[in-house]
C-alpha cells in the first residue's frame, strides 16, 4: 500500500465558512506536503480604514465578519479609546462584557453542536438530527435565539451592532428588559445548556484521541475569564502587554495561503476555546468547572479535537456571568450617559479581544482631526493556520494505515474543529490527498 499512490478529492465539504483546501501528498512513507491551503483573495480592511474618522472604524470593521462583527466591533471601539484618550463607564464596560458573552456563546453554540457534532454522530448535517436528536435541535436553536436576543438588546440589533459607538452607547436597555433577559437566561439558557452538554457527553467517546503539545495565546485577566480585557498570556512565556502584540503574532507569507500565517515561540501557536480554557480554566465559574469534568476535559489538553469541548464550557460561563453582569449593573442603576467622546489626545491605540475563535487584535493610528493614518488588524483564523499545518503533519502519519474513509473524515474534522472564521478567510474545503 504504501507504494501505491492513493488521491482523495473532496469538494465542498459543509460546515465550514470560507474557501480553502487540505492538501497531503505522502510517497513511500515519507510526508511530502499537509497543509491547509487558503486560496480566497484577501480582503484589504486596512486599506478601507485609511483616512476615515474615528466614528466609521467600528461600522466598517464590524463587516470584516458576520459572526465575528460583535467582537471586531468591540476590539476596534477599544483600539479608537485607547488612541483618543477616551474613557469609558462602569456601566458601558459591562454592558459590553455581556455583548462579548452573547456573540461567544452564540457562535460556540453554533459551531459545536450544528457544525461539529454530526462527525460525532456519523451524518452529514445537523438535518439528518432534527428527526433523531429533535430535543437537543430544539434548545441549541433556543440558545442561539437567546444570543441573539442579547445582541438586540444591548447593541441594537445581532448582527453589526448599531448602538455601540466609541466612548459608549447611543441606547440603553431599560432596568425591566435587563431583567427579563436575566430570567430568560436562568430559567430556559442554563437548562437548554446543561441538556446540550449531557448530549455531548454521550458522544464525546467518538473525538479523536490525537495529542500535540503546542503553545497556546489567549486573553488573561486575573480578575474574570479572559474575554473582554486582559494582558496576553502565551502557556510558553507568561503574561504580555497587548502592546507588543507584533512580536507575538509575527505574521509571514506563506506559498499556500493568501492568508498569513503566524508563530511565536515554537513554530505556531493555537488561540481560540482550548487556548483560553488552557489558560484561564481557573478563573471559569463553578458550573462551569462541573461541566468541563463532565465532559472529560482537563488542563492543559492538547487535543484540538476537543476544542468544540471547551466551547460548551464557555457556553456555560457565559451565561452564568452574563448574569452576573446584569447583576451589578441593576445594582447601581441604569444611567442616562452620553458617549464620551471628547478626545484628550490623539495617536496609535492598541487593543484586543477574545471572539469565539481566539484573540483579536487592532491598531489604529489618528491623526489630530480623527482620521485615521494607518491600521493593522491581525485574525484568529490567520493565527491558527500554521497551528493547523503542524497539527495535520503529525496527524497523517499516524493515521496512514486507516481506511481513506476515515482519513479524509479526521482531517476534515480537524479543520473544523479549529472553527474556523472563514468568512475572513475560507467556505469550500477540499481535500486532496496523495500517497
Amino acid at each position: 500500500m504504501m507504494g501505491k499512490d492513493l488521491q482523495i478529492n473532496v469538494h465542498h465539504v459543509t460546515r465550514v465558512e470560507g474557501h480553502g483546501n487540505i492538501v497531503v501528498d505522502m510517497k513511500s512513507g515519507k510526508l511530502l506536503k499537509a497543509q491547509l491551503d487558503i486560496v480566497e483573495p484577501p480582503r484589504f480592511f486596512e486599506a478601507m480604514l485609511k483616512g476615515r474618522n474615528f466614528i466609521e472604524a467600528a461600522i466598517i470593521t464590524s463587516r470584516i465578519c458576520g459572526i465575528c462583527s460583535l467582537g471586531h466591533q468591540m476590539t476596534s471601539l477599544k483600539a479608537t479609546e485607547a488612541a483618543l484618550g477616551l474613557e469609558i463607564s462602569e456601566q458601558t464596560k459591562r454592558l459590553r462584557k455581556i455583548l462579548v458573552n452573547g456573540s461567544t456563546f452564540q457562535s460556540n453554540v453554533l459551531h459545536a453542536l450544528f457544525l461539529a457534532t454530526p462527525d460525532l454522530l456519523n451524518v452529514g448535517s445537523v438535518f439528518p438530527l432534527v428527526n433523531t436528536h429533535k430535543d437537543v435541535v430544539l434548545a441549541a436553536l433556543r440558545l442561539k435565539r437567546l444570543a441573539n436576543e442579547i445582541g438586540e438588546l444591548v447593541s441594537g440589533r445581532a448582527v453589526h451592532p448599531i448602538s455601540c459607538v466609541p466612548g459608549g452607547f447611543t441606547k440603553l436597555p431599560t432596568e425591566k428588559e435587563l431583567m427579563d433577559l436575566k430570567e430568560k437566561l436562568l430559567k430556559q439558557g442554563l437548562k437548554d445548556a446543561q441538556y446540550a452538554v449531557d448530549v455531548l457527553a454521550s458522544v464525546a467517546g467518538n473525538i479523536p484521541n490525537f495529542i500535540r503539545e503546542t503553545e497556546y495565546i489567549s486573553v488573561y485577566s486575573d480578575k474574570e475569564y479572559g474575554l473582554y480585557e486582559g494582558d496576553v498570556c502565551s502557556s510558553d512565556v507568561g503574561l504580555l502587554p497587548v502592546e507588543k502584540y507584533l512580536e507575538i503574532t509575527n505574521e509571514f507569507v506563506v506559498p499556500h495561503s493568501t492568508s498569513k500565517h503566524a508563530k511565536f515561540n515554537r513554530s505556531s501557536y493555537q488561540v481560540g476555546a482550548m487556548a483560553r480554557f488552557n489558560n484561564s480554566h481557573k478563573l471559569l465559574t463553578d458550573n462551569a468547572k462541573k461541566t468541563a469534568e463532565k465532559l472529560g476535559l482537563k488542563a492543559p489538553c492538547h487535543n484540538p479535537y476537543m476544542i468544540s469541548v471547551a466551547q460548551m464550557v464557555e457556553v456555560v460561563y457565559c451565561i452564568e456571568d452574563t448574569v452576573a453582569q446584569i447583576d451589578a449593573i441593576l445594582s447601581a442603576g441604569i444611567k442616562q450617559e452620553n458617549p464620551n467622546q471628547e478626545a484628550t489626545r490623539y495617536g496609535r491605540g492598541i487593543a484586543t479581544t477574545e471572539v469565539p475563535r481566539g484573540i483579536l487584535f487592532h491598531d489604529y493610528t489618528y491623526n489630530r482631526q480623527g482620521m485615521i493614518e494607518a491600521a493593522n488588524c491581525v485574525i484568529p483564523t490567520g493565527q491558527n493556520l500554521q497551528n493547523i499545518d503542524d497539527d495535520m503533519k503529525k496527524l497523517v502519519p499516524e493515521i496512514i494505515k486507516e481506511s481513506k474513509e476515515d482519513i479524509t473524515k479526521k482531517l476534515e474534522m480537524l479543520v473544523r474543529a479549529y472553527d474556523p472564521c472563514i468568512s475572513c478567510s475560507v467556505h469550500m474545503l477540499d481535500v486532496e490527498f496523495v500517497e
